[in-house]
């Protein structure tokens, strides 16, 4: 085993958990490395609705296996979604990695849970991984996130940055997981400014429509905030906030990003100044954490959550411009504080 000299925050908020509770339908766009025997093979992820280059969930995902890759010196493989594919699909895609030899396997996104459940059920000795959802098994990590915990954050900072006292809210698919973005966001908003008020929409009521796979959806519901007077406007969307944070850019108002930090997305860099901030899931760290607890030879299972006291949340200050708003920092160091501490409860719905 290699060992590992420094860790993120949230890998070792990870390990500490870990203490207390003790290729169908895609193509891979993973480099090999090593020799090419089966014990070279370590971490494989499954891509979720948008795939690499969605500058946010996906990207982020990749970006722990990179990372494995790197420290591990093995073999990784990355597998693309098919459009309109099935659970069954999904199930082949996944089986079909932990047959070569992956371990763990990570599915990225809730999409996954069926088909998890049924191939970790065939699979008993090697480690699954999904992001978003729980699924239960003895050889399943469910690696969740306290989404709330960080929308509450950009709530706060929209809050405080508004001029209009009006900012807004898109949801790419309208499901309990974004749900949480919506409510912690509105909470922190509320909680700052009760006269600020906030316009939400959902861009479709299921994946398969494009709710997390279509900028000109994300556009145009940005398009129609922006003009009832929204000049923040927070994306919890996938690839479709890409065209939020484009509508955003053009029409010189305040984009709120999501997930990675997007203000540091080089395919958005012509945007890059009108990212205020972003609400962060280190679901790199996540999966970092997974791969590393597998070539450790202690493999992660049950549920883990990733919320703001572990670091696996938060809110980014790339952008220069988010120290000039007027109160924001301080405002949003003493929500965090109270979400440690308890004094805050941030709700999910």
């Amino acid at each position: 085993m290699r060992r590992i000299s420094r860790l993120t925050r949230v890998a070792v908020g990870v390990a500490s958990l870990a203490l207390a509770a003790t290729a169908c339908g895609g193509t891979s766009s993973e480099s090999d490395s090593g020799d090419g025997g089966k014990d070279d093979k370590g971490l494989a992820i499954a891509y979720d609705i948008g795939g690499k280059g969605d500058q946010s969930f996906n990207d982020a995902a990749y970006a722990g296996l990179e990372r494995a890759k790197k420290e591990f010196g093995y073999k990784t493989a990355d597998i693309e979604p098919t459009e309109g594919e099935t659970d069954a699909d999904k199930e082949q895609r996944l089986a079909s990695l932990a047959k070569q030899g992956y371990d763990p396997v990570i599915g990225v996104g809730f999409a996954y849970g069926p088909a998890m459940k049924a191939v970790a059920a065939k699979y008993p000795d090697t480690t699954f991984g999904i992001v978003d959802s729980v699924v239960e098994g003895k050889n399943v990590a469910s690696l969740v996130f306290a989404e709330n915990e960080a929308s509450y954050l950009a709530g706060v900072a929209a809050a405080k940055a508004t001029k209009t006292k009006t900012v807004g809210f898109v949801g790419g698919v309208d499901i309990p997981l974004i749900h949480k973005f919506e409510a912690g966001y509105k909470q922190g908003v509320q909680d700052t400014d009760p006269k600020v008020k906030v316009v939400s929409q959902y861009l479709t009521q299921t994946a398969e429509e494009g709710g997390f796979s279509s900028p000109d959806k994300g556009r145009a519901a940005a398009e129609g905030q922006i003009e009832k007077k929204a000049d923040v406007v927070y994306q919890a969307a996938g690839l479709s906030g890409q065209g939020v944070i484009e509508a955003a850019a053009k029409a010189k108002v305040w984009a709120i990003g999501v997930d990675s930090d997007q203000y540091e997305q080089e395919a958005l860099a012509a945007y890059k100044d009108s990212i205020l901030t972003s609400a962060l899931k280190d679901i790199n760290g996540a999966v970092y954490a997974l791969a590393k607890s597998v070539e450790d030879g202690k493999p992660l299972n049950g549920t883990r959550t990733f919320d703001l006291k572990s670091d696996g949340v938060g809110l980014s200050d790339a952008n220069p411009k988010y120290a000039e708003v007027p109160g924001l920092t301080d405002a949003v160091a003493e929500a965090k504080e109270g979400i440690i501490a308890g004094s805050i409860k941030v709700k999910t719905e």
